[in-house]
């Protein structure tokens, strides 16, 4: 049986870090909103989690690149008693600059910006009619430092930091708990993989399960954690971060990445 009438809505719910999320929470009782891209084969995903967890799952393809998708996930939404919201959906791409076409740029910043930055407020006057509810944005290890070859993922992840870390401070004295994640590689659909491995030993550094990321996550939400880095090699790195001066670790993670594009021979967008 349902444990509750609350409802959580995770975005990028198809497969990774997001399909994990929606497990994590439905094992908890929650009933689910989940938004995908088309053709990713979420209908499965809500009769699997129907079945074992015996909760009500609603799902609504999208693609939040598209300003009027954000405004109709929203509308959906509405329309349930949302009580925790995870903005998960995310792309990167790895490419030289003046190589990047103008719709490869925007669609990174309206997914990894827009989107959740809209969402939130379009969602913002449900979660409020809870005592407690909770918002849970997905960054990454890489906001924390640019890197020449992925200029735009980097700085975007550092938006949805920086963002998380003002709007929790904003909503503390409310019943609205905001906290961000910043993982490192995630293995979720086989560019991605590829991508990671090319990387050999550094692309494995900070590397979580998807499922370990997912319990990690909602686990330290629920505890009112507002800054998660899952694992020990991401604090680590972390912390290396803030040591290291910028110019070095700039360098340094710039060359990772040209390798990558230089022994491959080609970009990548995901």
């Amino acid at each position: 049986m349902t444990l509750n009438n609350n409802y959580a809505l995770v975005t990028g719910a198809s497969q990774g870090l997001g399909r994990e999320i929606a497990r994590e929470l439905a094992s908890l009782g929650y009933n689910l909103l989940l938004t995908a891209l088309p053709d990713e084969r979420l209908p499965e995903l809500v009769r699997d989690l129907e079945n074992k967890y015996q909760i009500r799952v609603s799902h609504k393809e999208a693609d939040l690149a598209q300003a009027d998708a954000v405004h109709q996930v929203a509308a959906w939404a509405n329309n349930y008693p949302l009580k925790v919201l995870i903005n998960n959906a995310g792309i990167g791409g790895t490419m030289p600059y003046q190589k990047a076409n103008p719709e490869y740029i925007n669609k990174i910043i309206q997914v990894n910006i827009t989107a959740p930055a809209l969402l939130i407020r379009l969602l913002l006057p449900s979660l409020e009619k809870h005592d407690q509810a909770y918002i849970l944005n997905v960054s990454s290890m890489a906001a924390f430092s640019p890197m020449a070859f992925k200029t735009v993922y980097p700085a975007s992840k550092a938006f949805v930091w920086s963002f998380s870390r003002g709007l929790h401070e904003e909503l503390k004295s409310s019943g609205v708990f905001v906290g961000v994640i910043h993982p490192g590689p995630i293995k979720t659909n086989p560019e991605v993989c590829k991508r990671i491995e090319q990387q050999k030993l550094f692309g494995r550094l900070g590397q979580v399960s998807p499922e370990k990321l997912a319990h990690i996550a909602i686990k330290q939400l629920f505890q009112h954690d507002s800054l998660l880095i899952p694992g020990i090699m991401n604090k680590l790195n972390w912390i290396l971060i803030k040591i290291i001066p910028i110019w070095i670790r700039m360098g340094f993670l710039s060359k990772v990445v040209q390798r990558e594009i230089s022994e491959t021979k080609q970009y990548s967008f995901s």
